[in-house]
């Protein structure tokens, strides 16, 4: 099995079926990715997960994140089980679901735990930037449905970072103070206790507002 890709490696590319036709994982650069696994189709925990996503899809829009869900079923599979979800719960699926039965994307990207299922893909969250490097990996077990805020906070707090050479805070969510780098010199750090238009606690840990 390949390793699971890390924290700014490139995303491993892939062509896999999907409830949309054949998808391609670079046909998306220019947006930013969420890859996400699902143990099995129509399990529970996994269907609140799908009817949250969809509830969501707004948001994502926003942040021009394509979501892209996976699991080993069928396509067939994928389809009854969208069908069903939309009929019950009032949600429109609009994600493509990658039928992934021969395993090659799970195993490219290390969704196969055998502690976990032998035969299932665990529940794991991979964002991709638009320049198709995995950016943040978040990982659940099968007992735990994710948490869409989170998600959608860690893809806004990367998009921030980048566009304006910032940190973010623990809790942070949009409209709340960033974090500036530290310095790297005696220099600098004498400069930053002079820096105006922050908020400088210590030459180390000084936060703006943005």
């Amino acid at each position: 099995m390949n390793p699971m890709p890390r924290i700014n490696d490139p995303a491993p590319d892939f062509e896999a079926k999907s409830t949309q036709g054949i998808i391609k994982l670079s046909n998306y650069l220019g947006k930013w990715v969420v890859l996400f696994s699902h143990p099995a189709d129509f399990t529970p925990v996994c269907s609140t997960e799908f009817i949250e996503f969809a509830r969501r899809q707004e948001d994502f829009d926003r942040l021009n994140a394509q979501l892209i869900g996976l699991s080993i079923d069928s396509v067939y599979a994928h389809i009854a089980w969208i069908r069903n979800i939309e009929q019950h719960f009032n949600v429109e699926i609009k994600f493509p679901v990658i039928a992934d039965l021969d395993m090659k994307v799970a195993q490219l990207y290390g969704l196969i735990h055998p502690n976990a299922s032998e035969t299932a893909t665990v529940r794991a969250v991979f964002i991709i930037d638009d320049k198709g490097k995995v950016r943040a990996v978040i990982y659940y077990p099968m007992s735990c449905g994710r948490n869409m805020d989170e998600i959608l906070r860690v893809v806004e707090a990367l998009q921030t970072a980048d566009k304006h050479g910032v940190a973010t805070p623990a809790n942070w969510t949009a409209g709340k103070d960033v974090i500036i780098p530290p310095p790297q010199t005696q220099e600098e750090a004498a400069k930053r206790l002079q820096q105006e238009g922050c908020k400088i606690t210590d030459w180390y840990f000084c936060q703006k507002a943005l």
